[in-house]
């Protein structure tokens, strides 16, 4: 179904409230968004099969394959996301020994990650993290369409009661914080 499938009224105004055209809109909406959960869902996995790492991990790899170390401040800048959700993906990394961390030359309260040689060959039989494969998709897209799609992924997190707490990076493992707090809004049967 297309935008122009969608049932016309005759006064413009009101057909963004026609209940087919809304049930359309929704049946479009969902459809866009099971195709791209369905591809960042392969894409991670494949991510996990061929490089053995989860997909936020390849993604802070890829962040740090400049070669110059990176404090997570900076990491967190490199992925879109936040400080304390970054910090936990260098964590797994460093067990890993795919990253280093050092104190920073230029300011030695600063940590320094930087990617290792173990890190560089992972990144080479890796494909691309499932989030490069997003924002490529968001790359392509006008600069009007971009800013609409903010706008109403933003207000479908609001609707969804989705606006507390940081987004955390996607594909990340172990956050046992979000799992309480969605477990707490469930409603007890």
């Amino acid at each position: 179904m297309t935008t122009t499938d969608l049932p016309a009224t005759r006064d413009p105004r009101r057909a963004a409230h026609h209940p087919k055209t809304r049930s359309g809109e929704k049946a479009i909406s969902l459809d866009a968004i099971r195709r791209i959960l369905r591809a960042l869902r392969l894409a991670a996995r494949q991510t996990q099969v061929s490089a053995g790492v989860s997909a936020a991990q390849l993604f802070v790899l890829r962040a740090l394959e400049d070669g110059e170390a990176a404090s997570l401040s900076d990491l967190a800048e490199r992925t879109m996301t936040d400080r304390t959700s970054v910090s936990a993906v260098v964590d797994r990394l460093l067990v890993g020994r795919l990253v280093t961390r050092q104190r920073s030359a230029e300011d030695r309260r600063r940590a320094a990650i930087a990617i290792t040689k173990t890190g560089r060959a992972k990144l080479k039989r890796a494909p691309l993290p499932p989030t490069a494969l997003l924002m490529a998709g968001l790359d392509r897209l006008p600069p009007a369409r971009l800013r609409a799609l903010a706008l109403g992924l933003r207000a479908l997190s609001e609707a969804m009661g989705l606006t507390e707490g940081p987004a955390g990076m996607l594909f990340e493992d172990g956050l046992p914080d979000d799992t309480r707090r969605l477990a707490a809004r469930r409603p007890i049967d």
